[in-house]
């Protein structure tokens, strides 16, 4: 009779922070700031982790950043959140002032995320548009266990 192992890796970083960099973007998951009415790793249920976004590539006209988390056994991903708007603002409003900050050398920060433990891939899209060109442009990153 043969035993079979099932081998899971909670997404989980021995090493942060972890840098992925393209010709337009440089991105950077690291430890989640920690402080007062900021969300605290759960063990057995999530991690906390940060995330910061740098434009190092053409000026962009307008910015989206969606993050999403895997779950075992399902071919679905899960969103973390999307589209970050503020009170009164709306997505376009959001994707366009986001733009200007990092034209401007500002990174986009998420200080602290909570990403589920089952994960076992992150994946960060950022859609944006050109100064130059109103096509919609796509890169992925994803970070994964080791």
């Amino acid at each position: 009779m043969g035993f079979t192992t099932l081998n899971t890796n909670a997404l989980t970083f021995d090493t942060l922070p972890k840098k992925q960099t393209t010709k337009q973007w440089s991105v950077q998951l690291g430890e989640p700031e920690q402080g007062k009415g900021l969300a605290k790793p759960e063990k057995g249920k999530f991690n906390t982790y940060s995330l910061e976004v740098n434009n190092i590539g053409n000026d962009v006209s307008s910015i989206e950043v969606n993050m999403f988390r895997n779950e075992p056994n399902s071919k679905t991903k899960f969103s973390l959140f999307s589209c970050p708007s503020l009170e009164g603002e709306d997505c376009n409003q959001r994707a366009t002032s986001l733009a200007k900050q990092l034209n401007d050398g500002n990174p986009l920060r998420y200080k602290n995320f909570l990403l589920n433990e089952k994960a076992t891939e992150l994946e960060v899209e950022i859609l944006w548009t050109q100064n130059s060109n109103r096509r919609l442009l796509k890169e992925t990153f994803i970070f994964t266990t080791e």
